[in-house]
């Protein structure tokens, strides 16, 4: 479901390449093509979602924590129209030789009759999360999806197809929930969210947390999006890299990543047994004073994966304080130099640390990259998403970029690794309507 520009050719020798994101114009153009050539028909409009990436704060949604994500220039572009019946087409570039025919009135959950399989859960499913969740009815619309947003690479492919789906509805069908980018309604935008969430979890049968669809939805540029991921409060948060001549540097590994292979749903399983044992409703309801305790507990608790149990616990803690304090160092109002460009650093680092020691989410291509980045001169580097494959991040001087792009390069060939590809973070706008 990715369009084909965002697909970048093998790097040849150390040459790093990056994947492109679509301007406006050209999002607008490949959409509406792709919808007439298969339709015959002019859609109502074109809507886009972008992915985000997280600066930090790993596997804290679920948990009630705080994480800080941004909003990609990567977009997904829905080209909709909407029907007078209850019947869904949906066509990607991938599809377009069979379009896919759904009925509003059958589909449903994973795993029931009404099953809706691949990509089309994350459309299809948007509308039925809406009327679950008392919006609606709905009409049945006509669309196809162009995305430039990575797909496997951690970066909330799916969440940006959801985001872009409901914001299109949203519009087409009359809500009023949405508001626009220039003036969002936020109290709106978070009821969205919500039916994202479900239609993600209930008929993609993908366990996640909100944060994708809370970054898609709610972030702004320039921003970084400080999310309690227990009350849905946010913050905007003044992440204007360029001003203090830094970039963030995404890094896709090619490794695999899927968060439907059972490994994110154990990690999820063991935070909430954890704080079973421990008396409290969610993780987030720890404090890290009295963490070394609550630990001691859980080691003492006599269950089988009690040493477990203590390392999922302690990374959930520490990342949610290590995510406040970097939230503290962003908005103190000083450029990002010298000690504090240290500290933010250091952050990102133990991040990865315990991601990669206590939640045993890591893999070797995205630990190759963490190293390579810092050992050419990032100030910090991280594995961000869900793990297992997909993406990191490095915060590097903006001259730097393509210094420490060709260092991971060169690191992957020297393991044999499939070479990485690269994307340009700059914080962007929330989901919205093009045209």
């Amino acid at each position: 479901m990715t369009c084909p520009e965002s697909t970048p050719e093998t790097a040849t020798n150390d040459a790093p390449v990056f994947s492109p994101a679509l301007t406006p114009e050209e999002g607008i153009a490949a959409a509406t093509d792709l919808f007439h050539e298969t339709f015959g028909e002019v859609p109502d409009g074109v809507w886009y979602a972008p992915g985000r990436v997280n600066i930090i704060g790993e596997h804290t949604d679920y948990n009630g924590g705080l994480a800080l994500p941004i909003a990609l220039p990567h977009r997904a572009h829905l080209a909709l129209r909407r029907r007078e019946d209850r019947t869904i087409r949906l066509v990607s570039p991938q599809t377009k030789d069979s379009v896919d025919v759904l009925d509003l009135d059958q589909i449903g959950p994973k795993g029931t009759p009404g099953e809706v399989p691949h990509w089309n859960a994350y459309v299809a499913g948007v509308a039925w999360a809406l009327e679950q969740d008392g919006i609606g009815p709905l009409q049945g619309f006509d669309a196809a999806l162009y995305s430039c947003v990575p797909l496997g690479g951690g970066l909330s492919s799916s969440a940006a197809l959801e985001c872009a789906t409901a914001v299109a509805l949203d519009d087409v069908c009359e809500l009023g929930m949405a508001g626009t980018v220039e003036q969002p309604d936020d109290a709106g935008r978070a009821r969205i969210v919500t039916s994202c969430i479900r239609a993600e979890n209930e008929m993609a049968g993908a366990p996640t947390g909100g944060m994708d669809q809370s970054a898609s939805m709610r972030c702004s540029a320039g921003h970084a999006l400080k999310l309690d991921c227990r009350t849905g409060e946010v913050e905007q948060v003044p992440f204007d890299l360029a001003a203090d001549g830094l970039a963030l540097l995404v890094i896709d590994t090619k490794a695999k990543h899927s968060l439907v292979d059972g490994q994110y749903s154990s990690r999820r399983a063991a935070c909430e047994k954890a704080a079973g044992l421990l008396g409290v409703g969610l993780l987030a309801d720890l404090d890290v004073a009295g963490l070394e305790e609550s630990l001691a507990k859980l080691a003492d608790s006599g269950a089988a994966d009690a040493e477990v149990l203590v390392r999922r616990t302690r990374h959930v803690v520490t990342e949610i304080q290590r995510t406040r304090d970097l939230v503290v160092l962003l908005g103190d109002g000083l450029p990002l130099a010298g000690e504090k460009l240290a500290q933010v650093g250091a952050l990102m680092d133990a991040s990865h640390e315990s991601l990669r020691v206590d939640y045993e989410v890591t893999c070797p291509e995205l630990d190759v990259a963490v190293e390579a980045a810092r050992a050419a001169g990032a100030h910090g580097a991280r594995m961000t998403g869900g793990g297992f494959g997909g993406s990191a991040i490095a915060l590097v001087d903006a001259e730097a970029v393509n210094t420490v792009a060709r260092a991971v390069v060169k690191a992957y060939a020297e393991h044999g690794f499939v070479a990485p590809a690269f994307l340009d973070a700059r914080p962007s706008a929330p989901a919205g309507r093009l045209a």
